[in-house]
């Protein structure tokens, strides 16, 4: 029994997948790290505004997240046996799916946005700066959800570059579109926080024309065109909604999760929630490297199961164990190393407090980190990619409602330090490995989902 596996084939699929998908999301952290530094010249209140207007959002990403992964664990697995076919009908419900959900969530926001920011925060500035932001943000949501979809169908078939071009351009527009419009450039008018919403609404409107314009008329794989938007596949959407249902559960339960880590953290004083935001830029750093390897590796263990290679599977299996511990070892020690730089050079115009918060979150967040790097990469990347859905969901409820979120209540309750209350939230990403090391290498979540004949 190899605990490394020597099949060359393994790393350079892996790679080859993976290097996309993390220069895409560098990128997108680059552009949100320079909006989060945009944003903080403007003053502690304007973070934690944009930061609490942010969070309605939270829960339409892991919805959409959810919608996302079920597409690509049964895409992905069709692919596997080159059922083009398949994967297109499966494109398609995913797409129609997910513009679905951001038609709803816009038209919640629209007609409840103060509602939504004060259910995190009863600070009346931040509240006013959140909803600000979220009016305009909330019409960037279809647009959003319809992109992710279609670049999500072109990894399934081993396109992740396509992502990677489109989302660096829309990108890089919203992060020019941030520095005119926050500041008045151009001979604009300084729109401060609006201004940094609606650059994200006009970059999210050129990233979904791009992903359309490449699948309809440049993919060369599954050659889609508008009208198989339509296409009904009644056996295979009841195979989506069987696998997604508890991916999609799974995300809204994660929802829950940071909803309510930002509810704790938002009764807390603003510089804590400006330290939180801090740390999380920080955390999205480095979750660049972990998961967008652990989107490969899902992409490598769906086209495995699928096609019926489940002995090479478990070899594989046993080498991503040891690559992502070394992955959280490493990145505990990145987060040691470049604390203080960060908060001394990086956030200039935050309070000294806030500097003073985020050294000390830092400090949990490199032990933490061991856990989540380890973990959740591979209860994504193995178990829930090869086809055990539900146990990851279950999981997930689990400890988010028994453990974490009772933790963080009764650390605000009794009035702890902040960076109790902070890993007090995070303590389930130790504890979760425990019950994850057992699942992994009891090797039952193996699964092929795909169908010998297909509903055509």
């Amino acid at each position: 029994m190899r605990i490394i596996t020597r099949d060359r084939s393994f790393y350079q699929t892996l790679i080859r997948l993976a290097i996309p998908i993390m220069l895409q999301s560098l990128i997108t952290f680059a552009v949100n790290f320079a909006d989060n530094l945009m944003i903080s010249s403007l003053g502690d209140v304007a973070v934690s505004g944009v930061y609490m207007g942010s969070q309605f959002q939270t829960i339409l990403m892991m919805f959409t997240t959810g919608i996302d992964a079920a597409l690509l664990i049964i895409a992905a697995q069709y692919w596997g046996i080159r059922d083009t076919a398949s994967v297109k009908k499966i494109g398609a419900m995913g797409i129609r799916w997910a513009t679905y959900v951001g038609v709803v969530f816009t038209a919640v926001v629209l007609m409840f946005p103060r509602f939504w920011v004060s259910l995190f925060t009863k600070d009346e500035a931040v509240i006013e700066a959140g909803v600000e932001y979220l009016i305009w943000v909330s019409l960037s949501y279809v647009f959003f959800c319809a992109s992710q979809l279609v670049l999500s169908t072109m990894r399934a078939v081993e396109q992740p570059k396509v992502g990677l071009y489109i989302s660096t351009i829309a990108l890089f527009t919203n992060l020019v579109l941030n520095y005119v419009l926050i500041f008045g450039r151009l001979g604009l008018p300084a729109l401060g926080i609006k201004g940094a919403a609606i650059a994200t609404l006009i970059s999210r409107i050129a990233e979904c024309g791009l992903a359309f314009f490449y699948m309809f008329r440049l993919d060369t794989r599954l050659k889609m065109r508008p009208r198989d938007l339509l296409t009904s596949a009644p056996t295979l959407a009841k195979d989506f909604i069987r696998t997604g249902t508890p991916v999609v559960l799974g995300q809204l339960v994660w929802s829950a999760n940071m909803l309510t880590y930002s509810y704790i953290m938002g009764h807390l004083s603003a510089s804590a929630v400006t330290a939180a935001s801090m740390v999380g830029q920080l955390e999205s750093f480095l979750r660049v490297g972990t998961f967008g390897l652990s989107a490969a590796l899902g992409i490598v263990t769906s086209m495995t199961v699928g096609a019926g290679q489940f002995e090479k599977m478990k070899e594989y299996s046993r080498t991503a164990q040891v690559v992502f511990l070394g992955v959280g070892l490493v990145s505990s020690l990145i987060i040691l190393l470049i604390k203080r730089p960060f908060v001394t050079y990086l956030y200039t115009n935050v309070s000294d407090e806030a500097r003073a918060y985020c050294m000390t979150f830092m400090n949990v967040l490199a032990v933490t980190y061991i856990g989540t790097s380890w973990q959740a990469t591979l209860l994504s990347g193995l178990v829930k990619s090869g086809g055990d859905t539900s146990f990851v969901f279950k999981n997930d409820t689990i400890f988010v409602f028994l453990v974490g979120i009772p933790a963080g209540l009764l650390a605000l309750h009794f009035n702890l330090a902040p960076w109790i209350v902070f890993a007090a939230l995070k303590c389930d990403q130790i504890l979760k490995c425990f019950v994850a090391a057992v699942k992994i290498n009891s090797f039952n979540w193996m699964k092929k989902l795909t169908r010998t004949v297909t509903d055509e």
